[in-house]
């Protein structure tokens, strides 16, 4: 990635910004190039992350938070994850479909991206997008996570802010909340809060954020209701994303919150990189063979392993 286009990208040129996503999307040496150019650019922008089970109005709720960041005057970039087509293998753009309104606006970019089987809701060149948009200037960056349910627990590891979007009426949604996601939540939003069963879904939330131990100066989620299609609550749920950034920054966090984020990404692309070397380094047949010894339950998995990298370390 030559200077000329480092400066056009931190320049916050749409195109440059757009051409060095699809790189790291690609991943391989390209990818690995624009993160080297742009890493030391990084580090600057507040990343907030929207997650929740399907049906909640997570994507309505981050085009009013965008809108409302605009008028404020911030300049933002989006990352909406959706579902993988089973035809094209591309994001299946029902997010950036439902942010039209965003179009145009200069101060603001919009990414969809394929989950291509990820788990944990996000796709697996989140981080390195958020990269390139926190180094083209994009003082606010925000991830919203495909829509899982509880297994959407990746996305904490990429923000600094993890708002957890719940709505009423969808059955046993609190229990899966308080089995899986609850944990991440910084902020808790009931969206379509004019539902005549919000109150009880605040009164769950509440119950369950009070069964959890509290030390001492720990953050405690607030539950906060929202109707985002009319834009009432937003104003609310963007004051309470400052006050945590507040908090973090107060509480020396946001740098210990860094240096976990980034140990994660370290231990999670060595164990990618380490995998990718291991396979080209193996002759297929011997993978084959050690398979033909499982089936024939001659060798379990960890044996097998265990031959795998032995023989190709030998």
């Amino acid at each position: 990635m030559d200077r000329a286009t480092v400066e056009s990208l931190r320049g916050g040129n749409s195109r440059a910004v757009a051409r060095a996503i699809s790189a790291v999307e690609r991943g391989g040496v390209e990818a690995r190039e624009v993160i080297a150019a742009l890493f030391r650019y990084t580090g600057r922008a507040h990343v907030i992350g929207v997650t929740g089970a399907p049906g909640t109005g997570k994507s309505t709720l981050v085009n009013e938070i965008a809108k409302l960041y605009r008028r404020r005057g911030h300049r933002l970039g989006i990352v909406a994850v959706d579902p993988t087509s089973p035809f094209t293998g591309g994001a299946i753009l029902g997010d950036r479909l439902r942010m039209q309104d965003l179009a145009g606006d200069d101060g603001v970019f919009i990414r969809s991206m394929a989950t291509r089987g990820n788990l944990g809701g996000l796709a697996s060149a989140t981080s390195d997008t958020i990269k390139v948009l926190d180094a083209a200037g994009f003082a606010i960056v925000l991830v919203e996570t495909v829509g899982a349910g509880q297994s959407e627990v990746d996305i904490a590891k990429n923000a600094h802010t993890t708002l957890v979007v719940d709505a009423p009426g969808l059955g046993d949604d609190i229990q899966a909340i308080k089995a899986g996601i609850l944990e991440i939540a910084d902020i808790l939003i009931v969206n379509k809060a004019d539902h005549d069963d919000a109150n009880s879904t605040v009164a769950a939330l509440e119950m369950n954020l009070n069964l959890k131990p509290k030390a001492e100066n720990d953050w405690r989620p607030p539950v906060l209701k929202t109707i985002a299609i009319q834009g009432e609550g937003i104003a609310d749920a963007v004051e309470w994303i400052g006050k945590h950034r507040a908090y973090l920054e107060s509480n020396h966090l946001l740098e210990s919150r860094e240096r976990a984020r980034l140990r994660a990404e370290l231990e999670l692309v060595a164990q990618r990189e380490l995998m990718t070397r291991l396979v080209r380094g193996v002759n297929g047949s011997k993978i084959e063979a050690l398979v033909e010894k499982m089936a024939a339950r001659e060798m379990d998995v960890y044996q097998a392993v265990e031959k795998l990298i032995g023989d190709t370390h030998s």
